[in-house]
């Protein structure tokens, strides 16, 4: 439960004061604040479930905050704009950046009370919404697995997540979870086989969230199958990631080829973080707020040298290794700004730590032909990050003219832009002259 309904941020104490009264009598708790700063701690403390939002103060104006709050991802609650000398241009371009309103001072009774009670049940609808899509980017390699998940959702039965390791599986899986409802994981895995009309009580109306299904048994696996085979009855909707692709699954050894051939039914495949490298300066902005929320860790600022070296590293343990790299950083920091040299130094530790970083992931049971294709793709994304996307300098790097490069790219499944290629060689052609 929210610790306030409303925080109110306003410079004149007698407005704060005034609307405070107005609020609390109509039964709502209230947080005050006289300035960003106090604005900034109160919404870390507090977490409102809405913002009355002055556009006028004077350390930093509402405008300002409002900016922040949606470039760190913080702006998740509704924020009403207030102001007694705005402009209709200001308050448009409050509502462009993620105002729900607007209000003129002095505010009629009626109209406040009105606009707090839309803001927060608009609140109300926005969290049992679920998590927005956008939460993980908006690279074309993420907005291709939206669109499966927008498709995914509408439809029932269970879903398979397949992605590398390191990827936000649970944070895909949430998608399908609806507000109100039971999310639940087993306490232990020996619950799938030993009590699953328990779990599936349990999860009844919900989601049943399990662990990599490549890393369990083929006992267990098999009690999944069983799982699977009762969940309907119960509406439980089962998500189960996968480090490997179903049709890895297939005829190896290890795994039991039904359960693979029943998930891959409705399968989201999860990109790789290095084949959404525009999403990363989000990504550490997000990570950074959610850092600041959960553990009172200071919102930390990166600079665009920092942010850059993050954008070209090839993060091999992908999602979860970006969120303990920007926890690392913000940690050693303190309340000063990341640079470049801090990036570089912890990233090229985390290199030396990992020699085998280039092998990680590999599954040296496959076909060779499967296994070669594998690493032969890291090599091309990697020298492809290395040299920011300047293909010129990448087929100079690889020892292959540009035409088989890009041949052999999309072979490989690999994004890159024809465009981008002749932009390259044009800047190379003129440097060179």
């Amino acid at each position: 439960m929210r610790s306030s309904d409303i925080l109110i941020v306003d410079d004149e104490v007698g407005i704060r004061d005034l609307l405070s009264e107005i609020l609390q009598d109509e039964g709502y708790s209230v947080a005050l604040a006289e300035n960003a700063e106090e604005a900034r701690q109160l919404r870390h403390q507090t977490r409102p479930a809405m913002v009355l939002l002055d556009i006028w103060m004077p350390d930093c104006d509402g405008i300002t905050l409002l900016k922040e709050w949606a470039k760190n991802g913080q702006l998740n609650m509704p924020v009403v704009m207030m102001s007694g000398h705005a402009s209709i241009d200001t308050a448009v371009e409050a509502t462009k950046i993620g105002a729900m309103d607007f209000l003129e001072k002095p505010i009629a009774l009626k109209k406040l009370l009105a606009t707090v009670e839309r803001a927060l049940k608009y609140g109300e609808m926005q969290t049992a919404a679920g998590p927005s899509l956008d939460r993980l980017g908006n690279s074309p390699a993420v907005q291709e697995m939206n669109r499966r998940i927008e498709t995914a959702v509408r439809q029932s039965g269970s879903v398979l997540l397949c992605g590398e390791a390191g990827s936000p599986f649970e944070t895909v899986a949430r998608y399908f979870h609806k507000a109100g409802t039971p999310w639940v994981v087993p306490e232990k895995t020996e619950h799938i086989v030993d009590t699953p009309a328990e779990l599936l009580q349990k999860a009844a109306g919900g989601v049943l969230f399990l662990n990599d299904i490549a890393q369990y048994s083929k006992n267990i696996q098999q009690g999944i199958l069983l799982l699977l085979g009762k969940a309907d009855k119960q509406n439980v909707r089962i998500i189960c990631p996968s480090t490997p692709p179903p049709e890895d699954m297939l005829d190896h050894p290890a795994h039991d080829g039904r359960l693979a051939a029943l998930l891959s039914g409705l399968c989201i495949r999860i990109p790789p973080l290095r084949a959404q490298a525009d999403d990363i300066p989000f990504l550490v902005a997000r990570i950074a707020a959610e850092l600041s929320e959960t553990q009172k860790i200071p919102v930390a600022t990166f600079t665009p040298g920092a942010l850059a070296h993050l954008r070209q590293h090839t993060w091999p343990g992908n999602y979860a290794q970006l969120h303990d790299t920007v926890r690392d950083l913000i940690l050693a920091a303190g309340q000063n700004e990341i640079d470049e040299t801090a990036a570089a130094a912890l990233l090229g530790r985390t290199r030396a730590q990992t020699p085998d970083d280039n092998t990680a992931g590999l599954d040296f049971n496959l076909p060779l032909r499967e296994l070669r294709e594998e690493l032969e793709r890291r090599y091309f994304e990697y020298h492809i990050s290395q040299e920011g996307q300047n293909m010129s300098r990448v087929a100079q790097k690889v020892g292959l003219e540009r035409t088989h490069l890009y041949r052999k790219l999309k072979q490989l499944g690999i994004q890159f832009s024809r465009r981008q290629g002749k932009n390259d060689a044009a800047d190379s052609e003129s440097e060179e002259n």
